[in-house]
């Protein structure tokens, strides 16, 4: 007899809800907070010099610019590649609404390529046809922590004239061809919020190798003026200071810093527990033929960065659909995300450019699909037990018989 789902009046896998994405803080983000408050100084200020330091090693890139989200490091690094009114840059419909929303703020217009449904990026093979006249630059979402194709992303963009600026916001610990996609293209963007493998609740990072940018960005991330705080009010007293070009306040401040430090330090710890959990999940679910478990595409010199647990429902092997199933994990008191739903699809994006659900196919089929379950290093092994015990359970429930 199979159990009944909690949604169906049964009784939940789970007493207490189990969040979708919990960050996992110790003493050491704690005591450097507390040390943070205690300096007098929570601006951005010393702790982000010395975070920025670190995570510039780490990514292997000569800048890292602290800033208070991945959208800002997307944005200011259109505005650092000249992307204005008229321009167009490509990317990937499969992905969070900022990548989109910030080309947009720049006046142009974002063209998407179709995914691979294998792997959730950008399929390559595609890109060339979508570049026109017009197009100024390529947004790469290394969608979950997988890296794109970047031999022929960069290769294309190099014939082509084109600018290449990663979203990384899922991508910290992803490696290409054993180099961290924060060292690959003209700059990458990575996201700190609280659901990330470095969770600090808000903020971001810039990665380049490129000098000029670094220095525009560092000067547009704090109001456009041509000394920080820091710089302007540590020991020598007051420096007159002038706005260059009209900036923006998108700089990390040092009680971030302050948490990112430690979090970053401890983040191949975590990702190493993610990773069992990763393989603990793929072992529970790969043979269910309602869900297609995706392949994390570790092979020499690629790394995966597990930041999101995804798994693709077989529809046509349900009697629910995926908001359906959704709902029902969470009455068992598992917490659920949907990784994405495709921009076309979305309102202001659909009804601006006309976009059918049928014109980007692979994009639309995973919307559809697409569940991600909890995934963080300090989930338990009994907590792990219970989101298997969950989903196995709504799927017997729920599975076509015929």
């Amino acid at each position: 007899m199979k159990d009944k789902p909690a949604i169906e009046g049964g009784r939940p896998v789970k007493d207490e809800f189990l969040v979708y994405g919990s960050p996992c803080f110790g003493d050491e983000e704690i005591d450097e907070v507390a040390d943070t408050l205690r300096s007098g100084w929570v601006g951005l200020g010393p702790k982000t010099k010395k975070f920025e330091s670190e995570f510039a090693e780490y990514t292997g890139s000569r800048h890292a610019i602290g800033l208070n989200s991945c959208t800002a490091g997307l944005f200011l690094s259109l505005k650092a590649a000249g992307v204005g009114e008229g321009d167009e840059v490509i990317t990937s419909p499969m992905t969070f609404c900022s990548t989109a929303n910030v080309i947009e703020h720049c006046g142009a217009r974002p063209v998407f390529v179709d995914i691979d449904r294998e792997t959730l990026n950008m399929d390559s093979f595609k890109l060339e046809e979508a570049i026109g006249e017009k197009t100024k630059a390529v947004i790469p979402v290394h969608m979950a922590g997988r890296p794109c194709e970047m031999d022929s992303i960069l290769q294309i963009a190099e014939e082509n004239g084109l600018f290449v600026i990663n979203d990384a916001a899922h991508a910290i610990e992803t490696r290409y061809k054993s180099k961290s996609v924060g060292s690959l293209g003209d700059s990458s963007a990575f996201s700190f919020y609280a659901t990330k493998t470095l969770a600090i609740g808000e903020g971001g990072m810039l990665t380049t190798n490129n000098d000029d940018w670094a220095e525009r960005i560092r000067i547009l991330r704090l109001h456009g003026i041509s000394k920080d705080a820091w710089k302007r009010y540590t020991a020598g007293g007051y420096s007159r200071y002038e706005t260059v070009e009209p900036g923006y306040k998108f700089n990390m401040w040092d009680v971030q810093a302050a948490i990112g430090i430690h979090q970053l330090r401890r983040l191949e710890e975590n990702l190493a527990k993610r990773a069992r959990l990763f393989k603990k999940y793929d072992d529970a679910f790969k043979n269910l033929e309602q869900l297609t478990v995706l392949d994390a595409g570790d092979k020499e010199g690629m790394r995966h960065a597990r930041c999101i647990y995804i798994v693709l429902l077989q529809l046509e092997s349900l009697k629910i659909d995926r908001d359906r199933f959704a709902e029902a994990l969470e009455a068992e008191n598992i917490g659920t995300g949907v990784h994405f739903t495709s921009l076309h699809t979305h309102s202001y994006y659909r009804e601006k450019y006309n976009f059918a659900p049928e014109q980007f196919s692979e994009a639309q089929f995973v919307s559809e699909r697409t569940v991600s379950l909890p995934l963080s290093a300090k989930i338990t092994d009994e907590e792990s037990d219970r989101v298997v015990e969950a989903v196995e359970k709504i799927v017997r429930y729920y599975a076509r018989e015929d």
